[in-house]
């Protein structure tokens, strides 16, 4: 990211919300609609996977779990999180990487990707198509990216981990098309409920950093957690495909 401050110090945060994360029933629902998008149970045998942001592999983890014979590279910024990251799944691999810089690609991940994630990075970017420009080389021709971005109004807490902006669904489809991607759609999910937690969050406000630093997670108020454990419910009643959900989920092909 260019124009890098203190709220992108990646390795802080992972260190100071990782636990929080992990307990994030957004997170849980967004990795569902991922691997849905993907469908890697269609997709012809050998499955190589790029996830770019990968943070602490939950997604990777995930994806092996979906697809055990698949190949999967995580790619991220922060060194905090690929240590996480090679620590819980270590049947893939992860390198730390920084797309908004060109840089040498290793001989064997040239056009290597046949499907690509790109989940909650670009709402972080002062320039996302630099940054998906410098993802391409790694995807082979007809690669599948699916990309995710909140839409909706922005918390005290996205400004805090440094999101620059939020996406309708027609500026989403403009990044990706001017980057060079097939886009085949762009669709809003989360409808209801995952607009009620953004709501909720929203309304915490400030309170709620420092409710999740504490204690990495372990000490989130009884409140927060039995609210998460409402949600996590809740989210499997979410609609996955409206106009109205303030989860953006993209696919796009490399042509």
């Amino acid at each position: 990211m260019s124009g890098r401050s203190a709220r992108d110090d990646w390795d802080a945060h992972w260190g100071a919300y990782a636990a929080a994360s992990e307990r994030n029933p957004a997170q849980a629902y967004r990795r569902r609609l991922i691997l849905r998008l993907l469908a890697l149970g269609e997709a012809r045998a050998p499955v190589r996977v790029l996830d770019v942001g990968s943070g602490s592999g939950a997604l990777a983890d995930a994806i092996l779990r979906a697809r055990p014979d698949a190949q999967v590279l995580g790619a991220d910024l922060a060194d905090g999180a690929v240590s996480l990251a090679r620590a819980r799944v270590p049947k893939a691999a992860f390198l730390q990487q920084d797309f908004a810089r060109t840089t040498a690609i290793a001989p064997e991940y040239v056009g290597w990707a046949t499907h690509a994630v790109c989940s909650e990075v670009l709402e972080h970017l002062d320039d996302p198509e630099t940054v998906l420009g410098n993802v391409r080389p790694y995807l082979a021709r007809g690669c599948r990216l699916v990309v995710t971005v909140p839409a909706g109004p922005m918390t005290a807490f996205d400004k805090h981990i440094g999101h620059r902006r939020h996406f309708t669904a027609d500026s989403l489809a403009r990044v990706l098309r001017s980057s060079g991607f097939d886009v085949e759609r762009v669709v809003g999910a989360g409808f209801p409920f995952f607009n009620l937690y953004r709501l909720a969050v929203l309304a915490r406000g400030d309170a709620l950093i420092a409710d999740v630093a504490e204690g990495d997670g372990a000490g989130l108020p009884a409140r927060a957690r039995l609210a998460m454990g409402i949600f996590a419910v809740l989210f499997s009643l979410n609609l996955d495909r409206s106009r109205l959900g303030w989860q953006l989920a993209a696919t796009a092909v490399v042509t």
